[in-house]
């Protein structure tokens, strides 16, 4: 019975785990295509801080990545197509994994 526990338990704090460093990836990569599109826009410096903060802020509107892709769409207008801004998502979230598997 204790084993059982004990396994139950491990993979409770695994799961809880796994949930926060995804968290994490995508709130990085979130930050990562905000700056990019911050650049694009003209934005540098704390501007560019801030409106990566409205990126990941906007991922919170519903679950997956179409609520980002909406944002970025609307703010770049002509600058960026849609492929050019799902290609950039792309390698932002998987830069964000990286950097946060390398940070662990």
């Amino acid at each position: 019975m204790n084993s059982f526990k004990d396994r139950e338990d491990a993979f409770e704090k695994r799961f809880a785990r796994d949930e926060e460093l995804q968290f994490k990836v995508q709130a990085r990569g979130c930050k990562l295509v905000g700056l990019w599109a911050a650049e694009l826009m003209g934005k540098s410096g704390s501007d560019a801080d801030d409106y990566a903060r409205e990126v990941v802020i906007s991922d919170l509107e519903e679950v997956g990545q179409e609520d980002v892709y909406r944002k970025l769409a609307g703010d770049l207008g002509e600058i960026a197509n849609e492929s050019e801004i799902r290609q950039k998502m792309e390698e932002c979230f998987a830069a964000a994994r990286d950097q946060i598997i390398n940070e662990i």
